[in-house]
């Protein structure tokens, strides 16, 4: 799924630069460049987008950027966000996915026979090989 929001976009005298999201509530970021800010603007809006959409929430709808106005006396602009979502959730969402897997029928028999949750045992070993 992709989506664009509108941002506001805040340089300061050191041209590090802030953004606001406002169709997001308190989606605020910043960026030592425009090119980071717009970067981390993109993480904030698809980390936030994802977080309610897995704790069951609505995505909001995107304003219309006409109808956004950065704060002229802060030397603000407004920019376009494109949010690849689908892209987002595969890196860094907590949704489970289903993964299949095959073993042995005397070990499968065995695990069962002792109560082990197959799901909680591979995360555990994924994490241990991964950590390595």
């Amino acid at each position: 799924m992709k989506l664009t929001y509108p941002a506001c976009f805040y340089p300061d005298e050191n041209d590090v630069y802030t953004v606001v999201i406002p169709d997001l509530k308190g989606a605020v970021t910043e960026g030592k460049t425009l090119a980071g800010a717009m970067g981390m603007a993109v993480d904030c809006a698809c980390g936030w987008i994802l977080t309610s959409v897995e704790d069951g929430g609505d995505i909001p709808l995107p304003s219309p950027i006409n109808k956004i106005k950065a704060d002229e006396y802060e030397n603000g602009f407004v920019n376009l966000l494109l949010l690849d979502i689908d892209e987002y959730a595969e890196k860094h969402g907590d949704k489970a996915v289903s993964q299949s897997c095959t073993i042995p029928g005397w070990l499968n028999d065995a695990a069962l026979a002792e109560g082990i949750n197959f799901s909680r045992t591979l995360q555990d070993a994924l994490i241990a090989k991964l950590s390595k």
